[in-house]
């Protein structure tokens, strides 16, 4: 039977973080970080890292791999952090809103033997900036036609993404995911969302928390990124909140279209948390009011996870 995982889950702005430290306190547990850009160090105040008060000066792991992370680094770094939970006798309590992280870690499915540090992402970049992609496809065909036949011939992403694996591994991607999914999960994730029950709410949720960065001073640190050599081009600065502020900054001009913009983006990513976590079978759902009483969210995870007989 698969070690149990608690997992919090939900759309940005649901107050994921607090809950989870609230249940790691009720329950002799530890918060591990799924959230793909809270795990880069440098960004703070656009990510909603929770603070130290947040924190309450609880212990907690929380999960801030390297830059350049990748989903298979995140697992990789995670189970350290979950395995490491367990040994000292305590419950990991995984929290955050990258859905593909979370089903990752559980699932324990990444390219164990792949080595991005070898170059070779760098020399097929170099191959197809010069000759195009058609070369590289047909290589793909070559090592690997059931997935060349699935991937677009322009899909430089993930031709590259198939060879890579390929040169490093020397098993085609395609081979790797069938073996994985014949493989048992690795944690028994029990599982809590939280999102509002009405949508109009999370909106204005979402919308205060923005105004909240902005007013923590989101736009220094952005120009701090910015001056600090963190290029505009990096998977870091192209998060919500950071890819929209780079622009204005740059453009010199008023910073409230940017702030705008930020809202309605994010908002856009609410509804695309949305529709990832509510394929998810086996969850419970915890339906928030506007002026909810937190004990309440608290006493009904607790409540659950005991009827799930965790801790």
């Amino acid at each position: 039977m698969p070690s149990q995982l608690i997992l919090i889950c939900g759309p940005t702005a649901t107050g994921k973080t607090r809950l989870g430290v609230a249940l790691a306190k009720a329950l002799g547990g530890e918060v591990v970080s799924a959230d793909s850009m809270q795990v880069y160090r440098d960004l703070v105040i656009g990510t909603a890292r929770p603070t130290q008060e947040e924190m309450a000066g609880f212990p907690t792991t929380m999960g801030w791999p390297p830059r350049k992370l990748q989903r298979a680094r995140y697992v990789q770094e995670a189970t350290a952090c979950v395995e490491d939970i367990f040994r000292r006798g305590r419950q990991p309590i995984v929290v955050g809103g990258t859905g593909l992280y979370l089903d990752a870690l559980c699932q324990g499915r990444s390219f164990s033997d792949f080595r991005p540090e070898t170059g070779v992402r760098t020399r097929l970049q170099a191959q197809a900036a010069q000759g195009g992609l058609d070369a590289l496809w047909e290589q793909l065909r070559q090592v690997d036609p059931e997935t060349a036949a699935r991937l677009h011939p322009h899909d430089a992403k993930r031709i590259i993404r198939a060879l890579e694996v390929w040169y490093d591994t020397g098993q085609t991607i395609s081979q790797h995911n069938r073996q994985t999914q014949t493989q048992p999960p690795r944690y028994q994730g029990v599982t809590i969302a939280l999102t509002y029950r009405d949508r109009q709410d999370l909106y204005q949720r979402i919308d205060q928390r923005v105004d909240q960065m902005m007013a923590r001073g989101l736009a220094e640190e952005v120009r701090a990124l910015l001056a600090a050599g963190i290029p505009r081009t990096s998977t870091a600065m192209q998060a919500i909140g950071y890819k929209e502020l780079v622009r204005a900054l740059d453009a010199g001009g008023d910073l409230a279209p940017a702030v705008e913009e930020i809202k309605r983006r994010s908002r856009q990513y609410a509804k695309r948390q949305l529709t990832w976590f509510r394929r998810k079978e086996d969850t419970e759902w915890i339906l928030l009011d506007k002026m909810q009483d937190f004990s309440s969210v608290v006493q009904i995870s607790t409540d659950y996870l005991r009827e799930k007989g965790l801790p």
